[in-house]
């Protein structure tokens, strides 16, 4: 009898010690009505009893949700060392195959500790899975090597390319249910659209065509989304043109220059007033002037019904005393002659601000295009698909990047069906159209080189403005190298934990047919991607990779996307479209009003 009392006792012991709080994925289809059982395994390899992950009068294992349960610990033999768990699921008597199991923690509340075991995939039917603390392991180190195979089968078959743009990045075939909004995400979008459009419909009601600046600015809402954006208060000032190289969101193309290309047809003496009492000679040998080049727009198709031809300018700024990138001379399109003049500052102040703002709608076209959407979304795409076909879920290099891969396949195969397709926003409001943004961004892949354009200081470095001495005022590098910095810190201490030595990077088949993938041309039914090297030879190679794909992620969006508004939001200070033809000559420019000429 007291045999028994102790044995219910202990057993009501193991069940207080451990919890285990299992979390279903926030996916379409997450969900399951299986059962689901939990076995503990300590560093013994002793094995508890089986727990069922069963709640009397609950919906377990639901899409999003967290259910605790109390395990049971008996058979453990050295209890405060758990090695890993074991769960499996049976088939479910509604006939459901699916289950995303998100995350086990298991929570020792006598040693007031928490295992964590991140899962991540999608668990199969009657299949026993092991995961350890983290779950993370190379290829070589795993000790479930088929699930692994068969769980990558999968996910290649799942995740395939398509060529949406000819001869650019290569984006996701079918979108898969674990890539899509999550419930909570998709339900704040819905009510920021709806918030959206009704301000929209409100504009549409209380506006009418404008007379002066004065009307345009009278579309804010004071205190929400439309506040009026600082800028349309100093837009036309030639030192706000300048920042907008140096802190704007393209400020990734301004470059020191050391000699006037020969297509720029300036004249000196109309520079010469501007550099404060030193030749351009001097100037150009003290690093004194710096140059923005528009020549990947030369000859990209536009909207017919706009514009002939789109420009593509090309634009000299000088540093002046007070370290101001100051304007100084902007041609709009790339060879000159009669219809080509260069502008210059001591022109009329219309036709001046009107070059400038013809040359801030050619950025716009790249920043669009390029800086944005073709690097920071459709290039980190084809990364990202080339991840999970080659990377299991349980690799250290998949567990490093795929929080900055987050949405992201969801994100532009919405943007790619609603923005950039024919008839939707770019046809309505750039000045390229659809038909342009595929060439330019065609020509931008083209370009693009991992190992420079890819890596932020040896791109600073090309563009000869790593150096502060260089260009003192550069808010985009000062503040972007220290996080580039931190990131490959961190990503080089994760490497370095797990590769141990060269042969478990030679050994590691995974990364190295990712990366393979990635440098395969496309011909060959790769992705194409310049400066990429085939095989990854060492460590600092692969450092490089993942430390360009986490700091594009999330560095180079954010310099591209989170001052859009400001930017955009007063159309005249970076439009996106001017429904005006380039001009040809410096005279007849005519502003509406002597303020706005008519969009």
């Amino acid at each position: 009898m007291l045999q028994k009392m102790n044995s219910f006792i202990e057993s009501l012991w193991d069940v207080s010690r451990f919890d285990a709080h299992v979390t279903t994925g926030d996916h379409r289809y997450a969900g399951t009505d299986s059962s689901v059982h939990l076995q503990l395994v300590d560093k013994s390899g002793a094995e508890s009893e089986a727990t069922r992950l069963d709640k009397m009068f609950v919906n377990d294992h639901e899409r999003g949700q967290t259910h605790s349960y109390g395990l049971k610990a008996k058979g453990l033999q050295t209890p405060d060392q758990l090695d890993h768990v074991i769960i499996w699921r049976g088939a479910s008597i509604t006939g459901d195959d699916h289950w995303f199991l998100d995350r086990i923690e298991i929570e020792d509340k006598k040693e007031r500790h928490r295992y964590i075991f991140p899962v991540q995939r999608w668990i199969e039917v009657e299949r026993r899975y092991h995961f350890y603390e983290f779950d993370a392991f190379l290829p070589q180190d795993d000790k479930q090597p088929e699930i692994r195979r068969l769980e990558l089968d999968r996910k290649r078959n799942l995740y395939q390319f398509r060529e949406t743009i000819e001869r650019g990045p290569r984006q996701i075939k079918d979108l898969p249910d674990e890539e899509k909004f999550s419930e909570k995400y998709e339900f704040d979008l819905l009510k920021l659209k709806a918030t959206l459009i009704a301000r929209q419909y409100h504009l549409e009601f209380t506006t009418e065509e404008w007379d002066s600046l004065e009307d345009v600015k009278n579309i804010y809402f004071p205190d929400s989304t439309f506040y009026k954006p600082e800028c349309s208060e100093y837009w036309t000032e030639d030192r706000w043109f300048g920042l907008q190289r140096v802190q704007g969101v393209n400020a990734v193309m301004i470059a020191l220059c050391t000699e006037i290309p020969a297509k720029f047809a300036i004249e000196e003496d109309k520079i010469e007033p501007f550099l404060e009492g030193i030749t351009l000679k001097d100037a150009l040998q003290t690093n004194k002037i710096f140059i923005v080049d528009f020549k990947i727009l030369d000859g990209v198709p536009c909207r017919a019904e706009i514009t002939s031809k789109l420009v593509a300018p090309v634009a000299l700024f000088y540093l002046n005393r007070r370290n101001e990138l100051m304007p100084i001379a902007i041609q709009l399109f790339q060879e000159p002659s009669d219809v080509n003049p260069v502008y210059y500052p001591s022109d009329p102040r219309l036709t001046w601000i009107m070059a400038k703002m013809f040359f801030n709608m050619a950025d716009s076209q790249i920043h669009q295009s390029c800086t944005h959407l073709g690097y920071t979304h459709l290039l980190m795409e084809s990364l990202c698909v080339a991840a999970h076909r080659h990377l299991s879920p349980s690799h250290p290099i998949f567990r490093l990047l795929a929080p900055h891969f987050l949405y992201l396949l969801m994100i532009n195969a919405r943007g790619l069906e609603r923005i950039i397709s024919p008839g939707g926003w770019v046809d309505s409001v750039m000045a390229l159209g659809s038909p342009g943004l595929h060439e330019l961004i065609r020509r931008g892949f083209s370009q693009w080189r991992l190992d420079v354009q890819g890596d932020l200081e040896k791109d600073l470095e090309s563009r000869g403005v790593l150096d502060p001495k260089i260009l003192p005022y550069y808010p985009f590098r000062d503040d972007a190298v220290p996080f580039f910095h931190v990131i490959k810190n961190y990503v080089k201490n994760v490497v370095n934990y797990y590769y141990s030595s060269p042969e478990k990077l030679e050994g590691d088949f995974e990364v190295q047919g990712w990366v393979k993938e990635m440098a395969t041309s496309q011909a060959e039914g790769g992705l194409g991607m310049g400066g990429v090297p085939e095989k990854i030879e060492n460590l600092e190679q692969l450092v490089q990779i993942c430390t360009i794909v986490v700091a594009t992620c999330s560095i180079g969006h954010a310099g591209a996307n989170f001052q859009q508004y400001d930017a955009y939001g007063f159309a005249p200070n970076y439009p996106g479209l001017l429904n005006k033809l380039p001009p040809e000559t410096k005279v007849h420019i005519r502003f509406f009003g002597d303020e706005l000429f008519k969009f």
